[in-house]
């Protein structure tokens, strides 16, 4: 049994040019820029800034951001480096199946759909909590959820899912185009209100910068509920729980991570890119240096405006808390406003990102493979809508706050294992062409590797067991299906290489065909020119 076995980049590239499982490429490096922020500027940038610098890091809760925001935009130079040699779907899962082999991709893969899926989900449940929260700011007192007995049922979900689900299958671009719109007109508003932010700002509210360090239950909204609540590392070395202080730095850079997920979406997307090699790491970078400039004016109001232990007072702290506090009432409502519009824009690049992921796993053979056809639209139109049934009806019908925390660890470890295989993939294939290298090789994506999985550690104990469990089931189908069925063992992925150089060959003998045709007929035009003027 060879676990390890690894495709090579010939083989992966051949897959994106035969057969009907080919994806159309028509984004540009702006819509890759663009998706960027729409996944990244969601609810996080409103309500999980504030809550780092309530329970975790006070007004140091900016460097928290920093130290995500860099240890991102690092590991997004990884996949930009992947990307512009290895531009086809499935991101992570792709750049580990060339270089660790078969089954660390596999676990990625596994990785990103948890991670994808419960985003999903998460998100589009969140949308509908925001939605209603600004429709009785409005004044209206509907609900969007009814009660049948015992049982829930949340419809909200169902129709932002359904709504841009009907995008994606029309089409990538259209989606794109629609989400670039939403994604404007939310940055729009979160200048708004840091510029009004602004002006409610007192310097004193900085002091102290780093709180000093104290135990978690003496701060009520902070109060661990145990073990399982507690951060891994915290556990492991036997220290107690605490806020604040350089602890409460990382733990809550561990925090604020979940604001900048999304970037390993937009390298879900890179077949569907014109010219992937510019436009993949340009398009990742700009993106990124916008949401982090965002990200940190944000916290800088926030923290600014009122102290950090008004905000450890309430019991749901926001940025819509912070202008509460400060008596400017009517800006709740705009704040509501962005955050349902941010949401919106997340949902559909999720979407978009967990289909792409099961597309190159089931194209690979490690789902089945009638997952990754492609309609008449050049998009994978059922299963774009068999996973969206999926998130809308886990998004209606649960209560998964809870679980909010697996995204993170998806995340971190698919961010991981990018910037190992960087010095991996170098060593094995020198010779590839790479528009884009990431410097300090190896030492420094070895750095990011350490950052992330440093981040890891200061996740809680419970998502580390529900993490373990996930990771067992998707085993367990790796072994029972996956392993038998994957067309690089079957020897199939040889066959896509050898039609793809077939098909390249005869598209550049037509090409030198119609060359030679047109010569031909402008030198017959010259002659019959010529020929009149004699």
């Amino acid at each position: 049994m060879n676990l390890f076995r690894t495709k090579s980049v010939e083989q992966t590239l051949a897959e994106t040019t035969t057969g009907d499982r080919k994806l159309i490429r028509n984004l540009g490096a702006w819509d890759l820029a663009v998706m960027g922020v729409a996944v990244a500027v969601g609810a996080g940038i409103f309500s999980v800034g504030a809550q780092a610098i309530a329970f975790h890091a006070g007004p140091a809760a900016i460097i928290s951001f920093l130290i995500a925001g860099i240890i991102c935009a690092a590991a997004v130079m990884c996949y930009a480096e992947f990307a512009s040699m290895i531009p086809a779907a499935g991101s992570a899962y792709t750049f580990t199946y060339t270089t660790v082999g078969e089954l660390m991709a596999w676990v990625i893969g596994w990785d990103l759909i948890l991670e994808m899926l419960m985003a999903s989900s998460v998100i589009a449940k969140y949308w509908s909590v925001y939605l209603n929260d600004f429709l009785h700011l409005m004044g209206f007192n509907s609900s969007t959820e009814i009660n049948f007995g015992w049982f829930t049922f949340d419809w909200a979900p169902l129709i932002v899912v359904a709504f841009f689900t009907v995008l994606l299958v029309l089409g990538t671009k259209i989606g794109a185009r629609v989400d670039g719109a939403f994604t404007l007109l939310k940055i729009g508003i979160v200048v708004f209100v840091v510029i009004v932010g602004f002006f409610y700002i007192k310097p004193s509210n900085y002091i102290p910068f780093i709180p000093p360090s104290q135990p978690a239950n003496s701060v009520p909204g902070a109060a661990s509920d145990g073990i399982m609540t507690q951060p891994l590392f915290q556990w492991i070395i036997g220290q107690q729980p605490t806020i604040y202080g350089i602890s409460g730095i990382i733990s809550g850079a561990a925090l604020v991570f979940f604001a900048f997920i999304g970037f390993d979406a937009v390298a879900t997307v890179s077949e569907e890119t014109k010219n992937p090699a510019r436009n993949v790491p340009l398009g990742l970078g700009l993106g990124m240096v916008l949401v982090i400039i965002m990200y940190v004016l944000v916290t800088v109001v926030t923290t600014g405006m009122v102290s950090y232990k008004d905000l450890a007072k309430a019991k749901n702290p926001s940025l819509a808390t912070g202008f509460e506090l400060v008596g400017a009432t009517w800006a709740a409502k705009i704040i509501s406003f962005a955050i349902v519009l941010g949401l919106t824009t997340v949902v559909m690049v999720m979407l978009l990102s967990l289909t792409r992921v099961v597309f190159a796993m089931s194209r690979d053979g490690l789902l089945p493979r009638g997952l990754s056809k492609v309609g008449k639209r050049g998009t994978p139109a059922k299963l774009q809508i068999a996973a969206s049934v999926v998130v809308a009806f886990v998004a209606s019908c649960f209560n998964i706050n809870v679980l909010s925390d697996m995204i993170n660890i998806g995340t971190l470890s698919a961010f991981t294992l990018v910037a190992i295989s960087v010095p991996i993939m170098r060593k094995k294939r020198p010779d590839l062409h790479r528009s884009f290298k990431i410097p300090g090789n190896p030492w420094i994506p070895i750095l990011i590797a350490v950052a992330n999985f440093w981040l890891m550690l200061n996740l809680s104990v419970l998502t580390w067991i529900r993490f373990v469990v996930w990771l067992l089931i998707g085993f367990c189908i790796y072994f029972g299906y996956s392993y038998r069925h994957s067309r690089l063992g079957t020897g199939e992925l040889d066959a896509d290489v050898k039609e793809a150089m077939e098909e390249k060959e005869k598209v550049e003998k037509a090409d030198a065909q119609n060359a030679e045709e047109n010569l031909d007929l402008a030198g017959l035009t010259e002659e019959n020119t010529e020929t009149r003027r004699a």
